[in-house]
């Protein structure tokens, strides 16, 4: 009889509405408002500005390097938690930041937030490592090229900016869409409140699985010769990092 009555309640409301001009309020719950008691805008509050070029001494001849893409595989062990417990761009996948898409999130991000309550951080260091390229039209050989530009690597997990203040999920996700696909690899926007959901249920799946022939177990017991054609990388993270 309940039920029925919740559902007859829209349409005496509408027909009460309609030819008798009367309104009917009902009772709303609206959930408490927020608190940022423990929040304070830092001074700067957008992101500054990073180096194209790393500053060395004077008496150093700037390094050479190789490309180490083991710097940009696997999972990112350190910086892969919020500092302040808010919004971010988190990476999922692996990749390598230049100079342009660091000046890309910093214009982006500042001429969107509110400076009056809101503020943004680096989660990542400027670019570091360097990358050579020789000149166009050059033969094979001759050594290698002069360094081109630097750039920073990425692990899968890392963080890679923040934004807090006085602030809702909501609005951090309008700003932040705007540059996570401009990235040179896959990212997300993130929320505390979603890392932790993410971790339990990524514990839960673990926990709760059971298939006992997952990728983990084929990979080490060799099954169908597949260590004729797997990679080191597939060895030592099982498919989940390319």
């Amino acid at each position: 009889m309940l039920a029925n009555c919740e559902k007859l309640r829209p349409l005496l409301t509408g027909l009460l509405h309609g030819q008798y001009g009367l309104q009917i309020a009902g009772m709303k719950f609206f959930a408490p408002p927020i608190k940022y008691d423990n929040i304070q805008i830092p001074e700067k509050p957008k992101l500054r500005f990073m180096d194209k070029v790393p500053q060395l001494p004077s008496n150093l001849r700037a390094p050479k390097m190789q490309k180490k893409l083991k710097w940009m595989r696997g999972p990112e062990l350190v910086h892969n938690s919020l500092v302040h417990k808010q919004y971010g761009i988190v990476a999922t996948g692996g990749g390598r930041l230049r100079w342009g898409h660091y000046e890309m999130l910093r214009l982006t991000i500042g001429r969107k937030m509110d400076t009056s309550r809101m503020f943004a951080i680096w989660r990542v260091e400027a670019p570091w490592q360097p990358v050579t390229k020789q000149g166009q039209g050059q033969r094979m050989g001759g050594g290698k090229g002069a360094i081109d530009h630097y750039v920073t690597p990425v692990k899968s997990g890392r963080v890679i900016v923040e934004l807090a203040g006085e602030l809702e999920f909501v609005e951090a996700k309008k700003i932040l869409d705007i540059v996570c696909p401009k990235l040179p690899f896959k990212a997300m926007v993130v929320s505390q409140e979603m890392l932790e959901n993410m971790k339990a249920e990524e514990e839960r799946l673990e926990r709760e699985n059971l298939n006992p022939w997952n990728f983990k177990y084929i990979i080490q017991n060799n099954l169908g010769g597949c260590h004729r054609w797997l990679s080191p990388v597939d060895h030592k993270w099982f498919g989940k990092y390319l």
